[in-house]
């Protein structure tokens, strides 16, 4: 079982500056398949864009895609790990944070991405949603209740 999170992460994501437009970056997640994008300045993690922030920050409000620069949409809160921490303490974080994909970091500068479909079952098993209980209407299982 890996041990690091530069076992299991994803090198060289994929990056774009903060004055990028919108529309790039949603091109290079179709073009990737891929739901977010680190945005850097400087070479630095300045804030990470997901497909979701792309909709409702800039979509849903009307914003010119060509012209909005990722700087003003992404999210500059980013919580980010470096490449020698533990899985175990990614998968926390992730729980914690309940965020689905980590930025690995040098001296702030972005290595990798480590996503929750990079981690092990066993580290991932707290943060998937639990399984549906086998609670069974009667008239569904084939039973009819006891009378009362």
């Amino acid at each position: 079982m890996p041990h690091k999170v530069e076992e299991v992460m994803t090198r060289d994501p994929v990056t774009l500056p903060e004055e990028a437009p919108v529309v790039k970056a949603a091109k290079l997640m179709r073009d990737r398949g891929i739901g977010d994008v680190l945005v850097i300045g400087d070479g630095r993690l300045c804030g990470l864009v997901t497909d979701r922030d792309i909709v409702v920050r800039a979509v849903a409000e009307g914003r010119d895609l060509a012209t909005t620069p990722l700087a003003t949409l992404c999210t500059c809160d980013v919580v980010t790990v470096g490449p020698d921490q533990d899985v175990a303490e990614a998968a926390r974080l992730m729980r914690e944070k309940d965020v689905h994909q980590l930025p690995v970091v040098v001296d702030g500068r972005p290595v990798g991405i480590v996503a929750l479909a990079d981690l092990t079952p066993d580290l991932t098993r707290d943060l998937a949603p639990a399984p549906a209980s086998d609670l069974t209407p009667a008239s569904a299982s084939g039973h009819a209740p006891a009378p009362a």
